[in-house]
């Protein structure tokens, strides 16, 4: 983002990006989540931590996506804890188990992704972020996030393909 501005002009600058990709965000995190809620709070708190951070954002869009793809990414940590903790009582937070093959989905592949992995894949395939605009919001080349998504795509067509 440019310099300080007025207050008012903030606000409109801040409304207008929210009203040009909250619900493309919200939309695309609610899939990723499964939970069209949750979606919508994910990308709010993204919202949030850029009204608190925008005047250090270069491109709010990248950088929107990259804050949400974190926020889900905890999320799912925070899941797996909780199953642990389950697990370790002997019970289940679900009432019925459901069989691997029919639970395993293509978000469930490209969250078991590592992280150096799944980013790319998230911001490229699902923010639709342009291979450049990836690399300048991870720090890498170009050549690097296309061996990233090139490395993401074999590893997710093995683990399907372990399915048949």
């Amino acid at each position: 983002m440019r310099g300080p501005r007025a207050p008012h002009e903030a606000h409109a600058g801040m409304a207008e990006l929210f009203n040009a990709h909250y619900g493309t965000l919200a939309g695309w995190t609610a899939r990723l989540v499964g939970d069209t809620e949750l979606g919508h709070d994910l990308a709010t708190e993204a919202f949030v931590r850029l009204v608190r951070d925008g005047n250090a954002v270069h491109d709010p869009r990248a950088w929107l996506y990259a804050v949400t793809a974190n926020l889900v990414r905890d999320h799912w940590r925070k899941r797996s804890r909780e199953g642990a903790a389950y697990g370790r009582l002997g019970t289940s937070p679900h009432a019925t188990e459901r069989d691997t093959a029919a639970a395993l989905t293509v978000r469930e592949v490209v969250l078991a992704l590592p992280d150096t992995l799944r980013l790319p894949v998230i911001l490229h395939y699902y923010a639709d972020l342009p291979v450049s605009a990836v690399a300048e919001r991870l720090g890498k080349s170009e050549g690097a996030v296309k061996r990233d998504l090139f490395d993401a795509r074999r590893r997710m067509a093995a683990r399907l393909e372990d399915l048949r």
